[in-house]
């Protein structure tokens, strides 16, 4: 059975980190774009970043650039979001999305509409 986890989330104060993990199981994660996607209350899901197959380009939504940082461990078949200097503003469940496509092109929601999708981890940054 295809199961995607994500995995990290918690409560963090303003200026803190956190390094999400999104791990498969049932099939290998190798060949597969995958994005990282987030959701705050009350607002539509908005993509965060995605990496190519085999550990190819990466992409940033603009409100993330230069904080956070996507990553794929192989031998681990899981890849990381690492959050650093997290801002309130973060504070969404986010979620993992495993595309067939070997080449992240966008971070548009509606891209990956046949996609696995995890369930969600929920990160709250906050004093």
């Amino acid at each position: 059975q295809l199961q995607v986890v994500e995995s990290g989330g918690g409560l963090v104060q303003p200026g803190g980190s956190l390094r999400l993990s999104c791990a498969a199981s049932g099939f290998t994660l190798d060949y597969y774009t995958i994005a990282w996607f987030r959701q705050a209350p009350g607002k539509e899901r908005e993509g965060v970043s995605c990496i190519s197959s085999l550990g190819g380009s990466t992409k940033y939504a603009d409100s993330v650039k230069g904080r956070f940082t996507i990553s794929r461990d192989y031998a681990k078949n899981t890849v990381y979001l690492q959050m650093n200097s997290l801002k309130p503003e973060d504070t969404a469940v986010y979620y993992c999305a495993v595309d067939s496509g070997r080449i992240c092109v966008s971070l548009a929601s509606n891209y990956y509409g046949k996609a696995y999708w995890g369930k969600g981890t929920l990160v709250t940054v906050s004093s």
